[in-house]
């Protein structure tokens, strides 16, 4: 979708999923992704353009190119990217899916019990506004 980025979308009212970013945003030295909301227009349109449901807020989105990684998948593509020893987590993906999404779901359908949420979408800061999606 973005040529040589790959694109973040995230719920954005949720307090764990914006420590992700912030988290993500730190490591990333090849400036090699782009960030959003998934409520917001622009994650909406490109979930749009993927056939994807413009509520869906059930995992992060993973864009790279035309192919869209979630949940588990998507995070540990998410990590082999990063700075730091966090691309050792990487060769997780060898193991099925069906092993690793349940504890990613079970974190995800208690995010807000745990972490809270907003109101409203997290704003970028003015450092941060080149890595968000707009």
């Amino acid at each position: 979708m973005i040529p040589g980025r790959s694109v973040i979308l995230f719920d954005g009212v949720c307090n764990l999923c914006n420590t992700s970013i912030d988290f993500i945003l730190k490591r990333d030295k090849n400036n090699r992704f782009l960030v959003g909301a998934l409520q917001s227009e622009a994650g909406k349109s490109l979930l749009e353009k993927l056939q994807i449901t413009g509520d869906y807020l059930d995992s992060l989105v993973l864009i790279e190119g035309e192919k869209a990684y979630f949940r588990s998948t998507g995070a540990l593509k998410i990590a082999k990217h990063l700075s730091g020893l966090w691309p050792l987590l990487y060769p997780l993906i060898f193991i099925p899916a069906f092993f690793r999404d349940p504890v990613y779901d079970w974190i995800g359908k208690n995010r807000y019990r745990w972490f809270g949420k907003k109101n409203t979408c997290r704003l970028p800061s003015p450092e941060e506004k080149a890595k968000f999606i707009s």
